[in-house]
């Protein structure tokens, strides 16, 4: 049976696995659909029986069904571990245990890419969204980035994609912003841009499965609709 909570020790894309019995260090098999060994992270006492000192860092829990998972991620005091596995390598091994996996996965940055489009009055374009978790709510254009996108790109396309206005970045550096919102543990990083535009509305042509409407506001209006803490963040340096 899995341990209830174990920690994630990781130095520089190397984490500590284990087997069943705890000992270690394993290495995932790349490809390996089936077999005998299981991997996992090791609990305390295991690292403690190895003589290892490490500094806990923060705790993220995970759920399946009826089952929930403390993982402890760490940093370990010893130098680079170079017999520990990559912890690139560990998704496509079916032996490594999903807690593993899984907290790998988390702890890979989400990364967003928004802009505030000001106009020379002053106020910020905001659009009302249409679905995700801030339906309902007024937040400025931009969403996640694709693959391989540089976070300047990602928000021309959104706001091209959303509102049908196609914009040129100020050469101004953006606001970056990182949160860990849950103890799930993702996190998430955010680059918020500004533009200028002089435009009337109704020049718009808006994505309305996703954004029902847009409008100005002035900053500090924006800032008080604003519901996104990575907007609220952005907004303030104009507020």
């Amino acid at each position: 049976m899995h341990p209830s909570e174990v920690v994630y020790l990781e130095h520089d894309g190397k984490v500590l696995l284990v087997n069943d019995e705890g000992q270690g260090p394993k290495r995932p098999v790349q490809g390996r659909l089936e077999g005998d060994e299981s991997i996992r992270f090791p609990t305390k006492q295991e690292i403690e029986s190895m003589g290892i000192n490490f500094i806990e860092k923060e705790t993220l829990v995970l759920r399946y069904g009826q089952e929930t998972y403390v993982v402890v991620k760490a940093y370990p005091k010893l130098d680079w571990p170079v017999h520990w596995a990559w912890k690139d390598k560990c998704a496509s091994d079916n032996a490594v245990h999903p807690v593993v996996r899984d907290s790998i996965y988390r702890s890979i940055h989400r990364l967003v890419s928004k802009v505030m489009v000001c106009n020379d009055g002053g106020h910020v374009l905001m659009g009302k969204v249409e679905r995700g978790h801030f339906r309902g709510f007024w937040t400025l254009p931009g969403g996640y980035m694709d693959h391989n996108e540089h976070p300047a790109v990602g928000c021309v396309r959104e706001t091209l994609e959303e509102l049908g206005l196609s914009i040129v970045l100020d050469d101004v550096e953006p606001v970056v912003t990182q949160h860990v919102f849950n103890d799930e543990g993702i996190s998430f990083v955010s680059f918020t841009y500004r533009a200028t535009w002089n435009g009337e509305l109704d020049e718009l042509t808006l994505q309305t499965e996703e954004i029902s409407e847009a409008a100005w506001f002035s900053p500090e209006e924006a800032y008080g609709q604003a519901v996104s803490h990575f907007d609220r963040e952005a907004l303030r340096s104009l507020v």
